[in-house]
């Protein structure tokens, strides 16, 4: 059986760095019937710190075919992705194509796969914010409808789909980000050095990431997001993606010595700095899921999260950008007594390998 792996950004990097593994073990314990993963980078992530690091940290297989599409305006991008990809599938001719997530890659790889008639398997299907402001949404909205293996995270995604009509070909697996950080996380102990490198104590930090449109795209949620890092009592590390970096230039804030801006950082770095975070802030969906399995505090700077599992629990705030929220929460959230198990425990990788291999194993 030959897959088809469609990546393109950092959270599918680390989504797909157990499967990958899991394909590998499968080659050894079943040679009668192998699975070949055809690795598939669009290039949506392109440079060392957003690409490069990953596949060497997590020891992820070079991709077979680099699109090298990289930045762009959403529709330019996902087209030139999806002409791109379908050329690889024509040639490759694969039994399944595998795609992660939300982004514009997954969008392009699930199109192009839907109209040359490949079944097509989303991991991290049924996720909604029911905001279609998001291009996040319009994508896992798309892709979800037309695959044909929908790999759930949570109950929720379950009941999303079923919401939605969609009923077959779904199941209910937990999430691979779960099974990432139990293979990494005491890689990171022994690896990363980031807390002597940046002078960090730990426990007596916040950790900070923005990167979602709806943040970066407006200046002032963007303004009211760092004013309140400008209140915090401790110092603020903040991993800039570039995109925000680039939309901070244009605002010319001052900002105070304690928001330590820096560049993107690895796996392994970003799971040493998560540990560590007295509390995070975030408007990552995969590091609200972190910080829950890592027992560290969450403020969410989002207005609507697909998460909200870890809500209820009271690990995780949603603030929005209102400033004030934002640093009341910082200096009152807590961790809760109780942290039930969610999102799986860390085999959803062999889990997914294993339904791929009984439904499109050839007779």
């Amino acid at each position: 059986m030959k897959i088809a792996t469609v990546l393109g950004t950092r959270p599918q990097f680390i989504k797909a760095a157990p499967v990958s593994r899991a394909f590998q073990k499968h080659q050894v314990d079943h040679p009668h019937h192998p699975i070949r993963e055809i690795l598939i980078h669009t290039g949506q992530h392109y440079d060392e710190d957003m690409s490069d690091i990953f596949f060497r940290e997590m020891a992820i297989p070079a991709p077979h075919y680099q699109l090298c599409v990289a930045s762009g305006l959403h529709g330019w991008q996902t087209g030139q992705m999806m002409m791109r990809v379908e050329d690889v599938l024509l040639h490759e001719k694969p039994d399944v194509v595998l795609v992660y997530g939300d982004t514009n890659s997954t969008l392009a790889g699930a199109l192009a796969a839907a109209k040359l008639n490949i079944p097509l398997a989303h991991v991290e299907a049924g996720l909604r914010s029911f905001n279609r402001r998001m291009p996040e949404e319009v994508n896992r909205v798309v892709v979800d409808h037309v695959s044909s293996l929908l790999i759930c995270p949570s109950q929720t995604a379950v009941d999303n789909l079923a919401a939605e009509g969609i009923t077959s070909g779904v199941h209910l697996i937990g999430d691979v980000m779960a099974d990432a950080l139990a293979i990494f996380s005491e890689r990171a102990d022994a690896h990363s050095d980031i807390h002597a490198r940046l002078g960090l104590t730990r426990g007596a930090y916040l950790l900070a990431t923005i990167h979602r449109a709806e943040n970066t795209d407006d200046p002032n949620r963007l303004r009211n997001i760092m004013s309140a890092f400008s209140q915090a009592e401790e110092p603020v590390v903040l991993p800039l993606h570039p995109r925000t970096r680039k939309v901070l230039d244009t605002l010319h804030l001052n900002l105070p010595g304690q928001i330590r801006m820096i560049g993107p950082v690895g796996y392994l770095d970003m799971v040493a700095l998560e540990k560590s975070a007295r509390v995070i802030l975030t408007d990552s969906g995969g590091i609200q899921k972190e910080a829950y399995w890592l027992e560290v505090p969450c403020v969410t700077l989002r207005d609507e999260t697909e998460w909200m599992e870890t809500i209820e629990f009271g690990w995780n705030r949603l603030v929005g950008a209102d400033e004030k929220e934002i640093v009341q929460a910082v200096r009152s959230i807590s961790k809760p007594g109780r942290r039930p198990d969610l999102y799986g425990g860390g085999h959803a990788a062999e889990s997914i390998v294993g339904l791929l291999s009984k439904i499109y194993r050839p007779v």
